[in-house]
């Protein structure tokens, strides 16, 4: 077990939508210091700077979030850059905390490790009972394949590296981005916009069937940094809230919280993804004490909230974006 107070932990995606929350919760909780180094300073896909990133900070725990994600649509559009970028990330920020010696890594995986057809709840056993659901299976098995290599690692060199599992993530700070932003923040910015246009209906992705879990971020940054803190076994464990919503329930409930009154129209030609999520959350719970406190109303107010007080500037770095 750590003691954080004595920790220099380094944050790999930092300055992230899950980073900077992990970042917070690391300080809330006494580390000693928190480094967060940019992708312009050190490409982790690169070795050679991977290398040079550990040798100027030299922090004694890592915490790896660096990641490329997006949704459905991203997935499809880049499933070799998903791969490629995750998988060299993590191949890199492992082997030379090796080399260096940091005391401990926290590894961030991903739902999509599990396969396709997982009975529900996801128990942590299931990871490798089938392939993931096919949109966003490079990403996914990119993630898992750092699971073998943590526990290939503790079993050759004695690395503590421990792996943690995120459900869905969202909340403050989330990417609103309709090109590669995930099912919550989408569906707040399509009913917000749609409101504020007069527009009397929205169109959402496939049919509305599949379910999923959600997790606020902020729970999620507080389960990471007890696992860094209280963590130290080769068994992969989930983070989630424990529960499942339908995507047509939870449209509903997002419009409801909006404001908007119009129609919402399914789109079946589009994907749905897997077709249910939820975690099995016990394991978290019993190994280093991570329960889930905030209720998905309270959490979408907070990032409803978020994003009317911050789309003018979400707006403006898009102009520049695509002026660029």
């Amino acid at each position: 077990m750590a003691k954080l107070q004595d920790e220099k932990v380094l944050v790999t995606g930092g300055s992230g939508f899950l980073g900077t929350h992990v970042v917070e919760a690391l300080q809330a909780r006494g580390a000693r210091e928190v480094v967060v180094p940019r992708s312009s300073e050190f490409d982790l896909r690169d070795a050679a700077q991977t290398r040079a990133m550990y040798e100027r900070h030299a922090p004694t725990m890592v915490v790896h979030l660096a990641a490329s994600v997006g949704g459905i649509g991203a997935n499809r559009k880049h499933p070799g850059k998903f791969f490629f970028d995750n998988m060299a990330m993590g191949l890199n920020v492992l082997e030379a905390a090796r080399t260096h010696r940091t005391s401990k890594v926290v590894v961030a995986g991903t739902i999509c490790a599990y396969p396709k057809f997982t009975p529900v709840p996801f128990r942590e056993d299931d990871l490798w009972n089938g392939y993931p659901e096919e949109t966003n299976a490079p990403y996914g098995v990119a993630k898992k394949a750092l699971l073998v290599m943590a526990q290939s690692y503790r079993q050759e060199y004695g690395s503590n590296f421990v792996m943690v599992f995120p459900v869905n993530l969202y909340g403050p700070r989330d990417n609103f981005d309709l090109e590669d932003s995930h099912v919550i923040p989408a569906m707040i910015r399509k009913f917000i916009d749609a409101q504020d246009r007069g527009e009397k209906s929205v169109t959402l992705w496939g049919d509305g069937t599949p379910t999923r879990e959600f997790l606020y971020v902020g729970d999620c940054a507080e389960g990471i940094a007890l696992a860094a803190e209280r963590y130290d076994d080769a068994d992969p464990v989930n983070l989630g809230a424990g529960f499942e919503i339908s995507m047509r329930d939870l449209a509903q409930t997002i419009a409801t919280a909006t404001g908007f009154t119009g129609d919402i129209v399914w789109d079946p030609a589009r994907p749905n993804g897997q077709p249910r999520r939820m975690l099995d959350v016990q394991r978290a719970r019993e190994r280093f004490g991570f329960t889930a406190r905030t209720s998905l109303a309270d959490g979408l107010a907070t990032t409803i909230a978020w994003y009317r007080e911050h789309r003018g500037a979400i707006a403006a770095r898009e102009k520049e974006k695509a002026a660029r």
